[in-house]
């Protein structure tokens, strides 16, 4: 059993859906079941968003409503998909988030998924058919259709493997697998065989746009074992898998950038217990998803909280934060600051040896670039710099290491 998951660029027109028909007839003609999982064609779920925009200019739409227009991508490829397969003498069967037992929370336009019964589609494949599954959606238990957001695609293809207990998932994209980073910023960059999960996790949530990182999440949970292929050739992708001592050998497996970062910083906040509680309470109730926080030390009994966020949540995160910064009083003040962005070097490697931010750092000095934030886990060193010179920083630090 054989789950595959095709992405936009894959399936953007009807040339290449006929051609990732063709792949995927090929596959269960070679005696195998198979779940192909399709993403909306290229620029749809953009053109949706944008004529959501014109209808609606002065009202930002329900999520509701946002997650009825979203959805209709996905059926539009999973209708023509099948509908090619079945005119090349397959027998395939399209199916919807909903209709293939995908169940999630009732958190519009980013939902997460909380149950699958696969048992329609396990129905379908034993009676022969290949079934053709939308991406990036499913129902709530009310029935209400939902989208689990960006990259959506990839966590339906990673959760169905789980919960059929497929043998094998192919993440089909359009490049060959996974970089030491985005070859379109470093032309040097080579591909990775093989990639631990958290190595994987940690690239996905720092700009790696290859995978979406809670389908990498979701994989490791459940033991998902899956390759990252291109659907335009027969190359070999990058194997994603649980870790082996062999791999902490490669200190630093990749470089990843994130752009359009925006920061916040709340300065004079008073030293005191659940001030800071406060304010990321109130953040994670407006459903905004922050990544590096920075708190500095207090001496005068004053601190300074920053921490940084997608630009689109920028001003959510303002509107938010406005009404706990004039409670808190003068000399509290609200600081924010666009024009960012991160990089990232990730390795298991990194565990076991030392210096890594210090190469890093002095790489980036030598170059004369400035770093504003610092963050650090066990297998990764990030940090935070003018947009602007965030493709000569990867450049820098790529060659610094190696890679």
């Amino acid at each position: 059993m054989i789950v595959q998951k095709y992405g936009g660029t894959s399936v953007g027109s009807t040339e290449r859906i006929r051609a990732v028909a063709e792949r995927i007839l090929k596959t269960h003609r070679a005696g195998n079941q198979v779940v192909a999982v399709v993403s909306a064609m290229s620029g749809v779920t953009n053109r949706l968003v944008k004529m959501a925009g014109e209808v609606s200019p002065d009202h930002e739409p329900t999520g509701r409503e946002m997650d009825v227009l979203l959805a209709t991508g996905e059926q539009t490829t999973i209708a023509l998909a099948a509908m090619a397969i079945n005119q090349m003498g397959g027998s395939a069967i399209s199916l919807t988030g909903e209709q293939a037992g995908i169940v999630t929370d009732a958190e519009h336009t980013r939902a997460r998924i909380s149950n699958i019964d696969p048992s329609e589609v396990r129905r379908l494949l034993d009676d022969g058919h290949i079934v053709i599954l939308a991406g990036f959606q499913g129902k709530t238990r009310a029935g209400r259709i939902t989208t689990l957001g960006r990259g959506g695609s990839d966590l339906t293809a990673i959760a169905m493997a789980a919960a059929l207990k497929a043998d094998l998932c192919q993440i089909f994209t359009d490049v060959d697998g996974v970089y030491t980073c985005d070859p379109r910023v470093v032309p040097d960059a080579h591909k990775i065989d093989e990639i631990a999960y958290d190595e994987m996790l940690e690239m996905a949530s720092s700009g790696t746009k290859v995978m979406q990182s809670r389908s990498v999440e979701f994989a490791k949970k459940f033991g998902v074992r899956f390759e990252v292929r291109n659907s335009m050739n027969d190359n070999p992708g990058t194997i994603v898998t649980e870790e082996h001592p062999n791999m902490e050998a490669v200190v630093v497996r990749g470089v990843s950038i994130e752009r359009e970062q925006a920061k916040v910083t709340i300065d004079n906040v008073p030293d005191t217990p659940g001030i800071a509680a406060s304010i990321f309470q109130a953040i994670s109730d407006a459903g905004i998803i922050i990544d590096m926080i920075v708190q500095n030390m207090s001496k005068t009994g004053k601190t300074a909280i920053s921490f940084t966020l997608h630009r689109s949540d920028q001003k959510k995160a303002e509107d938010t934060l406005r009404p706990i910064v004039e409670k808190l009083g003068d000399p509290v003040f609200m600081e924010t600051t666009d024009g960012i962005g991160k990089l990232s070097v990730v390795g298991i490697g990194m565990r076991s040896h030392s210096g890594v931010a210090a190469h890093m750092f002095t790489a980036l000095a030598k170059d004369g670039i400035n770093i504003q934030m610092i963050s650090t886990s066990e297998i990764k060193t990030a940090v935070t710099i003018d947009e602007s010179q965030l493709e000569e920083a990867a450049k820098v630090v790529h060659s610094a290491f190696n890679l």
